[in-house]
């Protein structure tokens, strides 16, 4: 499975600001708006949600043949610290996959010595020049309606950043 996360300081989080063996390069991928859309269209959330699934079985034979999985993790500061607002994760296999590497692959742009850049003032307690550094991430709006199947009923809303 390919996972797209469009936060920029929750793959920090991940990767460890591009410090985590195996996680050394950090690449930023654009992809097509629609490649995007199709892949929240056609996903499945990652787990089994009461009130918005039928039962746990309908869920787990939704999530086998989706080409794609959303699961919302929370976002990070520049501490990486968790903040209130998720930020949306979006895997891809099969069909998904190979769309995104045939077809919704804009650029990639290799952005390790940004996060290596910005962790080091982080390091340094500057965290104003990290914050002047951050790509800008703006919210993501999507068509209504889009987003109804990968969240909970009760859950507020929540965006994706781009």
């Amino acid at each position: 499975m390919t996972w797209i996360k469009p936060s920029f300081l929750w793959m920090m989080y991940r990767c460890g600001w591009g410090t985590k063996e195996g996680q050394e390069t950090v690449l930023a991928v654009e992809i097509t708006r629609e490649g995007f859309e199709w892949a929240l269209a056609h996903g499945c959330l990652s787990h089994y949600e009461r009130g918005l699934h039928p039962d746990r079985a309908s869920w787990k034979r939704q999530l086998q043949r989706a080409p794609a999985r959303v699961q919302w993790d929370p976002e990070r500061d520049l501490l990486l610290r968790p903040l209130p607002q998720r930020s949306l994760q979006l895997g891809l296999a099969g069909e998904a996959a190979r769309r995104y590497a045939d077809e919704w692959t804009v650029s990639i742009t290799d952005v390790t010595g940004l996060a290596h850049e910005i962790h080091g003032h982080v390091q340094d307690g500057d965290l104003e020049a990290a914050r002047r550094l951050l790509p800008r991430e703006t919210p993501c709006p999507v068509p209504d309606g889009l987003l109804d199947h990968l969240r909970p009923p009760a859950q507020s809303p929540v965006e994706a950043s781009s």
